[in-house]
């Protein structure tokens, strides 16, 4: 599937000692990679932003602190943002919504993707639901389609290839819809926005 020289950035949620789900984000980072997408990594014990007191928008121009700063400009690039997000209690990781809660505008009239995973069968879909609620709110709405990597302490092998027969195909219909609707809104974006 073609592509329109779009940039995403996949934004992964887990700050947890031994944390098993970033394998289910490297596997996204080079499946969107194979399609020539630009991707912007972003683990949030990287930039290590502190509990939210001031947002990005709230800060004078070139006063943020740096890594927030980094971010910001990652988003503004960004045709879209990929959500790796693991299960807590039936809801997100808390690193993942101090983060998200951090900006704003950056996200306007983009669209966003959901993969879960979790230890369970089920594949961390309460969480999904839940970020689903936010992100639409952060004004960037996602896709119908969400991604589960379930069981995930055994889902891949040391070269990221999934053992579940399902994952590879589910992964690839995930991401037709989440680029179909990246492009269509870049394009749209590209004539304006209504704010």
């Amino acid at each position: 599937m073609a592509t329109k020289n779009l940039t995403i950035s996949l934004i992964y949620g887990s700050v947890r000692t031994d944390r098993q789900g970033i394998e289910a984000a490297k596997y996204l980072e080079k499946k969107l990679q194979e399609r020539n997408i630009q991707v912007h990594f972003i683990d949030p014990i990287e930039y290590k932003l502190p509990f939210l007191d001031k947002m990005y928008k709230e800060y004078e121009p070139g006063t943020a602190p740096e890594n927030m700063e980094k971010l910001a400009q990652n988003f503004k690039a960004s045709d879209g943002f990929l959500i790796v997000t693991g299960e807590y209690n039936h809801s997100i990781p808390p690193a993942l919504k101090n983060l998200l809660d951090h900006f704003q505008t950056e996200y306007l009239f983009k669209p966003s993707a959901i993969a879960s995973y979790s230890a369970g069968n089920f594949g961390g879909v309460r969480s999904a639901v839940h970020l689903r609620v936010i992100l639409g709110e952060l004004g960037m709405p996602a896709i119908s389609s969400m991604l589960p990597f379930p069981v995930i302490g055994n889902l891949f092998d040391e070269q990221l290839n999934p053992q579940n027969e399902y994952i590879d195909p589910s992964t690839s219909r995930f991401l037709d819809e989440f680029i179909w609707y990246a492009e269509a809104l870049k394009d749209k974006r590209a004539s304006g926005t209504p704010f």
